[in-house]
């Protein structure tokens, strides 16, 4: 079934990408990293300790935390208000990036005082002269880059959730494709979404979403050459990976070998590790 790309299918891509970036894993516990922190998830289930869940952004944390209290109201600490008058109400509260609350001190003094269960996340090994008092557990989870055994099947999560979203097959092409990891699962879930979408594009569907990219960049008098990149890159690229070296690919693409050397070192920064 052929996936038709158009600018409005594209706003809708990201939409829905930034809507669900507060829980995109759903725990993938693949890697022994991931099952130790499922497992101390399960015990912290039973438990009625206070607990800080700590890593970088998109590793599983919020999923986590919500495993842990499952009906519990979540909470992003920098909303500061909202959060005081949350735990006024509230047995149980699950706090996320306690890291930016801009007074962790009272903040501490409240849960104190109402003796509330709380489940918080914060970034990679946050550290702050009040935290020993409220949370007896603290463990980090690890990034999606120390965990690879979980990527392949964050994929195919990914795959289908676009599959039901998009009314297509779950067929997707794995050639290639180089997981982005740069912000851990929220980042591979926007790449493997594009990708979907991209992976049967017809050129004219690729010309408009181009054209749409670069209308609002028009304007100085040398817009020829500073984004001639857009075309010479992805040529190069897909070029080296297909033929394997530069001399071939100066073959096929009909180039003086010296001129495809010239367009790679101007377009370095696009090309490191071909």
């Amino acid at each position: 079934m052929q996936k038709k790309i158009s600018q409005q299918m594209m706003m809708v891509v990201v939409v829905l990408v930034a809507a669900a970036v507060v829980d995109v894993t759903s725990f993938i516990t693949a890697s022994l990293a991931s099952q130790q922190a499922k497992k101390t998830a399960t015990l912290l289930k039973t438990l009625t300790v206070n607990a800080l869940i700590m890593g970088e952004n998109g590793v599983g944390k919020r999923s986590l935390a919500s495993f842990i209290l499952p009906d519990a109201p979540i909470i992003d600490a920098s909303n500061f208000d909202e959060l005081l008058v949350t735990l006024e109400s509230s047995d149980n509260i699950i706090i996320t990036n306690i890291d930016n609350s801009p007074n962790i001190k009272r903040l501490i003094e409240k849960i104190h005082s109402k003796q509330i269960r709380v489940i918080a996340t914060a970034r990679e090994s946050f550290s702050n002269e009040y935290i020993d008092e409220i949370f007896s557990v603290k463990f980090d989870i690890p990034s999606l880059s120390q965990r690879p055994e979980d990527v392949r099947l964050l994929i195919e999560k990914f795959v289908q959730e676009a599959a039901t979203l998009f009314g297509g097959d779950q067929v997707f092409s794995y050639e290639n494709f180089k997981p982005d990891l740069s912000n851990n699962a929220n980042s591979l879930r926007r790449q493997v979404m594009i990708n979907y979408l991209l992976q049967d594009i017809q050129d004219i569907e690729l010309i408009n979403i181009i054209e749409n990219y670069l209308y609002d960049k028009l304007g100085s008098n040398s817009d020829y050459r500073n984004f001639l990149y857009l075309y010479e890159v992805p040529l190069i690229r897909s070029g080296l990976k297909k033929f394997k070296s530069q001399l071939q690919l100066a073959d096929k693409l009909g180039l003086n070998r010296n001129t495809l050397r010239k367009k790679i070192a101007e377009n370095k920064k696009y090309l490191q590790g071909e």
